[in-house]
Formats: C-alpha cells, structure tokens, sequence
C-alpha cells in the first residue's frame, strides 16, 4: 500500500489562501489563529499560491522527492528523511540558512524565515513537512482540511490516478461520471 499524500488539482484552486492561512496555523506554538497572530516568531505558510496563465492561481508544496536535489545539496544535512516515512523534513537546529537547498529544488518551495524551533537563527530553511504529525494524530493536512474546492487531496496517488483513467474513458465514451 503506498502512504498517502497532498494531491494538487490546481484546476480548482480559486485563490482564497485559506491553505495558507490554516498551514501557518498548524505550524505555529499555539495551534490557534487567534493566539498564532501574535506569538513573537510568526509560524509561516508550507504551501504557497503563484499565479499561472490568465492570473489563475496554483497552489505549490513540495514533493518530497526520492532522490531530493534540497537534500543532496543541504551541507549540514539538515533535510532528513528519517522523521517520517517518505517525506523530506528541515531540521531547524541543523539548518544555518545557507540557500543551497532553494537553489536545488527544482518547484521553488523552500522559503527562509525565523522559525520556533531555532530561534537562535535569523532564518532557516522552511518547506512542506506533510503534516507528519497531524497525520499520525489521524488528521489530514492542515491545507487540506482548508480546501473547500478539492483543489488539495489527501490520498495515494495511483488511487487518483486510477479514478482519472475512469474518468477520461467516460469522457471518451459519452459517459458522465
């Protein structure tokens, strides 16, 4: 069985930042809106809007990819895969905020800004951890459970290709689905 995933369907995605807003939350000390706006270092955003052709927007996380070009390039190994099966996390105490993972990343998804867990450091490397640990609370992403549009998807990917396969064939056919 393959782990589960954020699936981006960037045809939906209406621009409402809601994703946004509630990863902040997520990843803040609080876990609270309300409280989260005033801590002194600002949890920010994993998944981030650009804007795409006809000013649409596309919401874009990273990939967690296997080989992962962030971590080959990290120096001190701060990206590591051993925290949560499958997915690629910045360990703020290792980070020194040298850019060289930015530089690598081929979906321009590692930001840099002060974080609570080094709060030592002016800024360090911050990216898409999966919510690794909402998840193994039995939640969904915090970006998901955002997304009223479907435009962001926890689910095995072959599952969601499958179900696009079934319905391009009923498409082709005349079929709705």
């Amino acid at each position: 069985m393959l782990k589960k995933t954020v699936i981006v369907r960037p045809e939906l995605c209406v621009g409402c930042m809601q994703c946004m807003i509630r990863c902040a939350q997520a990843h803040s000390q609080s876990k609270s809106l309300a409280c989260a706006i005033r801590e002194e270092i600002l949890a920010k955003p994993r998944i981030h809007l650009g804007v795409g052709p006809e000013n649409k927007p596309f919401p874009n996380k990273c990939r967690h990819c296997e080989p992962a070009p962030c971590q080959e390039a990290c120096m001190p190994w701060a990206i590591r895969d051993d925290i949560a099966q499958g997915l690629k996390i910045v360990d703020p105490t290792r980070c020194i905020g040298c850019g060289m993972c930015a530089m690598a990343c081929p979906y321009y998804v590692i930001r840099f800004y002060q974080d609570a867990g080094a709060p030592e450091r002016p800024s360090v490397a911050v990216k898409c951890d999966g919510c690794h640990e909402r998840v193994a609370a039995g939640a969904i992403p915090a970006c998901v459970a955002a997304c009223k549009t479907g435009a962001l998807t926890f689910d095995e990917v072959n599952l969601y290709l499958k179900q696009g396969t079934n319905r391009l064939a009923n498409a082709v056919y005349g079929v709705k689905a």
